[in-house]
């Protein structure tokens, strides 16, 4: 059978695309970090897979730019950004940074994660309804090109915001951003004021918060707003638009006669969804597992996860914007959580009832077909609950921005990037001094297959999983992860000899770095287009007794 007849075959098992509320934000700050930079992380990001580098440009005084709606798809060429919307003036020189359907870092080490929230329907606006045009990858975009800092970043995209009106491109709902440089972190939550806002009115085109990472905490998005009591006068560590509390004054969602506390998260988020106080829970579970009040839902008994007499619903105020975590954090660790699908918990998959059979010996076992990902049908042949895990089956892209302020600049970020399933895929890392990334990484065609795709390559892997799941997956661990560990391994070696080539001479160190940075993605490419090879002579149907 040849790999497009395999294809497919396998075609029918393919997982849907993500649904909007699939990006986990992670961030520590440089004191609670076991190297002192800080992390800053997005999973299951937006359709656009591919990754480019766009270089510094110059521009004419006076020139304006483009805003793009559309930015996210992959079905366009590399060079074009769908619609223009409208126009901002433009700067007379941008940096560089790393192009994809949420670009995340530039060569400065400014690196921003996002996660999609929740909000109430009459702050909903769409293209179609509103006059607003600044989307978040937009507004992400133009802070890359134009700041090197997080503050610099938080003030351009709050500012664009006010002055051309949020326009949210996932759905009508809201965003959350996760801003961070090699010194700090700002949580920035963006919500749409609905239809009726004008350009030019004076009235801010959207309403936000921005609250400030304290150096020895962490937190975790989970496509909803963490930010609650804000205090403008502590200029260091909270600022809000001039309409944070109109709007609900305005709504009838909040009276300041009342004496009631402003909270913003509860104001502006609608009822909490089981998707997100899930991964609420497992957070907190794993980093602040003494916090009052936190519920107990590890288990090793199948049946846990559908007794909802012993389960209930916490409140949100439970979980702080930020905790000081009972152990340093590591980018090892954050990766561990982007993988998470909630393991000894009532949310496990793999224990679900229905995977258990009898052994030979007539004591009951998982089936070696037990997946963390059913499928739909699975699900329901299964009767297997549609849970979300924090990895998904088919999220798209993540990153992890490791930020290191001791380095210079071009060596001191690693952008840690996978595709497709983080729980299959391997991550690469791209250091901030690239000038080009792999080829393969740069192709992806949701609906034509090609073997130059480092993105169908792992879709391959990551299907071909299904035919002996408990197996399988160990065959995958034997060939990642010790590429993932060599990478750890050899990071030492890497900064000292960028770091002495950037002293003699910037290009040479540069070229270092994407020449590495590129052996480096080619190699997770032919590791994958060769793994499909040896999933599929292992467990072809042929072996296994049909």
């Amino acid at each position: 059978m040849n790999l497009k007849h395999l294809l497919v075959f396998l075609l029918p098992i393919l997982i849907g695309l993500s649904p909007v509320f699939s990006c986990t934000i992670i961030v520590a700050g440089k004191k609670a970090t076991t190297d002192g930079s800080v992390i800053v992380s997005h999973s299951d990001g937006g359709p656009d897979c591919r990754f480019r580098v766009i270089p510094r440009m110059k521009f004419p005084k006076g020139a304006m730019t483009p805003v793009y709606w559309g930015i996210q798809n992959p079905q366009q060429p590399l060079d074009q950004s769908g619609d223009t919307l409208g126009f901002v003036p433009q700067v007379e020189e941008t940096y560089r940074y790393i192009r994809s359907a949420y670009s995340h870092i530039n060569e400065f080490q400014l690196a921003i994660g996002e996660s999609t929230m929740s909000q109430k329907e009459e702050l909903g606006v769409e293209r179609k309804t509103g006059e607003q045009i600044m989307t978040v990858e937009q507004a992400m975009i133009f802070a890359l090109q134009r700041c090197k800092t997080a503050r610099a970043a938080l003030t351009l995209i709050t500012e664009l915001m006010d002055t051309y009106g949020f326009l949210p491109s996932c759905g009508p709902e809201s965003e959350c951003l996760a801003i961070g440089d090699k010194n700090e972190v700002w949580i920035l939550e963006l919500f749409s004021v609905g239809p009726g806002w004008e350009p030019g009115s004076g009235k801010p085109g959207a309403l936000w918060a921005a609250q400030r990472l304290p150096d020895d905490h962490v937190t975790m998005i989970p496509n909803w707003s963490i930010i609650k009591e804000i205090d403008l006068a502590d200029t260091n560590n909270f600022r809000a638009s001039s309409n944070y509390q109109q709007v609900a004054i305005d709504h009838g969602w909040w009276d300041p006669e009342s004496g009631e506390d402003f909270i913003w998260q509860d104001i502006y988020a609608p009822v909490p969804r089981e998707w997100a106080t899930s991964r609420f829970w497992l957070f907190h579970a794993l980093y602040a597992p003494d916090l009052p009040g936190l519920p107990n839902r590890w288990t090793t008994d199948p049946f846990k996860g559908d007794d909802q007499y012993t389960q209930f619903v916490e409140p949100l105020s439970l979980y702080p914007f930020s905790i000081k975590p009972n152990r340093l954090l590591s980018v090892k660790d954050v990766m561990e959580f982007q993988r998470s699908t909630f393991t000894g918990t009532i949310y496990d998959k793999e224990m679900a009832p229905d995977w258990y059979i009898p052994s030979d010996s007539g004591t009951l076992v998982r089936s070696v077909l037990t997946t963390p990902f059913p499928t739909i049908e699975m699900r329901k042949l299964l009767n297997i609950n549609r849970r979300r895990n924090v990895a998904r089956a088919r999220g798209e892209y993540g990153m992890i921005a490791q930020l290191r302020s001791w380095l210079p600049d071009e060596v001191g970020g690693i952008y840690y990037v996978y595709v497709d399933n983080v729980y299959t895929c391997a991550y690469v890392p791209i250091y901030a001094g690239v000038t080009d990334v792999a080829e393969c990484y740069k192709i992806w065609d949701k609906e034509k297959f090609d073997d130059n795709s480092i993105r169908w390559c792992v879709d391959f892997v990551d299907n071909l999983l299904y035919l002996r799941w408990q197996d399988a997956v160990k065959d995958l661990h034997v060939v990642r992860d010790p590429f993932e560990k060599r990478l750890f391994d050899e990071k030492a070696e890497v900064d000292k000899k960028a770091e002495d080539l950037l002293k003699e001479n910037p290009q040479k160190g540069q070229e270092y770095l994407t020449e590495l940075t590129i052996d480096r993605m080619n190699e997770v490419h032919k590791m994958f287009q060769d793994l499909r090879i040896t999933l599929i002579e292992k467990y072809t149907n042929n072996k296994q007794g049909i």
